[in-house]
């Protein structure tokens, strides 16, 4: 019995290892199950539009300054065989200056998550995640490692992300895990963009509005104390939900390409390994290979891909953490250009890797340091196997005065490079960086 207990532990701990950062910030450490607070920030940012560098904006000014006000509530309840926690974040910035092509001054931003676990018995277990959130920002509208898009985009978008995971301990050696997850998105921009008569550019909308389902089967198989071998199946499948023209075919005399064209159903096959190296160290791997149907698709673009994702954490002082994460997979994304004969791009094939560590430097003193990388490769249209790369970096030092109070100061790069010509700002190369600077204080009860 003691041994099901630690395969399930085991499991679990390789799980969350994958899922870390889908549902931040969701636990109280007060002892009482629930927490209120309060966050003001000054910032400055030098390009909050993600323009391209070379674009000339007269009449505009690009960097901003501004402040933001953040109130946010949780709730935690851990029970005998049950947990349960939901919590909400607002956030309010407001920009000095309007921002390109935009009416306001003021961003606002909700951020909802819950999570629920429930053990049945020492050999089944249930977990119910759930995050939905409006905002602007790709960093908030984004889920798991992949960015749909790195540009700022404006209005109420909404994200929401769940899923659904049951494990069964069928023997001391041997589990299955079955899960379901569901991303939904919906862009508020739904205009795609004519010169009076001529289609130029899609919507974001006609773009990224989807519903992308995924269920898994995995059986896993405890192999040594520390170590449990994953074979796999999962079956996704991606419909754009847009409804709008987001290109033409010049080989048919322009006709309209609309977003069901990039329907997706993929079958994907893995085996992997979780590993606890010791109590302070453990590591995921899962890798196979992926099968996707283009159904929708008159041009026969199906395709095989590989699959990959991996995950290191390592707790190596009290409060001091490093998280290392690599993953290998498609992805949508905000690409258009004209096609011939049906042949247009339908995904990105990302790999994308990252780190994040934070470190008590003093017993009051935080830094915390995250660097990604992105690399998507375009499939199909004109600019088929033509790549696009994005660096992130964040840095950050908290000073907490007393358990209620704390200070902070921030620094987050961004750059985004691009081999292709063209796109919604011109004939000319996208690429952009982007610097953001902040200050702020933080009260909770």
């Amino acid at each position: 019995m003691k041994r099901i207990v630690a395969s399930i532990g085991l499991v679990a701990v390789g799980a969350s290892s994958i899922q870390a950062g889908v549902l931040p910030g969701l636990t109280t450490e007060s002892g009482k199950p629930w927490s209120v607070s309060a966050t003001l920030r000054g910032f400055y940012d030098d390009n909050p539009s993600c323009l391209p560098n070379k674009m000339s904006t007269p009449g505009y000014t690009r960097s901003n300054t501004g402040f933001e006000v953040s109130p946010a509530v949780m709730f935690s309840f851990p029970w005998d065989q049950t947990s349960l926690s939901f919590g909400y974040v607002y956030s309010l910035k407001y920009y000095e200056h309007k921002l390109w092509n935009e009416s306001k001054n003021y961003d606002q931003t909700h951020d909802f998550n819950l999570a629920l676990t429930h053990a049945f018995s020492e050999r089944y277990q249930l977990s119910v995640k759930d995050s939905f959130v409006i905002g602007q920002e790709p960093d908030i509208l984004r889920y798991g490692n992949t960015f749909p898009t790195f540009r700022r985009v404006s209005g109420d978008n909404i994200r929401n992300y769940g899923e659904v995971n049951f494990l069964a301990q069928l023997t001391p050696e041997f589990g299955v895990e079955v899960g379901y997850a569901n991303t939904y998105y919906d862009y508020a921009d739904d205009d795609p963009l004519y010169d009076g008569t001529t289609f130029l550019w899609p919507s974001y909308s006609g773009l990224l509005d989807q519903l992308d389902h995924r269920v898994h089967v995995d059986g896993r198989y405890q192999i040594l104390p520390q170590t449990i071998g994953i074979l796999g199946y999962q079956f996704r499948q991606t419909e754009y939900i847009g409804d709008e023209m987001i290109g033409y075919d010049i080989s048919r005399g322009d006709a309209a390409i609309k977003s069901k064209m990039r329907n997706a159903r993929s079958h994907y096959v893995y085996a992997g390994l979780l590993h606890n190296f010791r109590p302070d160290l453990s590591g995921s791997l899962q890798a196979g290979a992926r099968y996707t149907d283009y159904y929708n698709n008159p041009a026969n673009q199906n395709d095989w891909s590989p699959y990959v994702t991996a995950s290191l954490q390592y707790t190596y002082l009290p409060e001091s953490h490093v998280r290392l994460g690599a993953t290998y997979d498609y992805s949508s994304t905000y690409t258009w250009s004209p096609v011939e004969a049906g042949d247009i791009t339908l995904n990105g094939q990302t790999f994308d890797i990252f780190i994040t560590l934070q470190h008590r430097i003093t017993p009051k003193l935080f830094g915390n340091v995250s660097a990604e990388f992105a690399n998507v490769t375009y499939y199909g249209g004109t600019f088929d196997n033509r790549n696009s790369q994005y660096y992130l970096v964040g840095l950050n030092l908290q000073y907490r005065f007393t358990p209620n109070f704390s200070a902070e100061v921030g620094y987050n790069y961004d750059l985004s490079e691009s081999e292709y010509s063209g796109g919604m700002f011109g004939r000319s190369k996208s690429n952009y960086d982007r610097n953001r600077v902040y200050l702020g204080v933080t009260a909770s009860y």
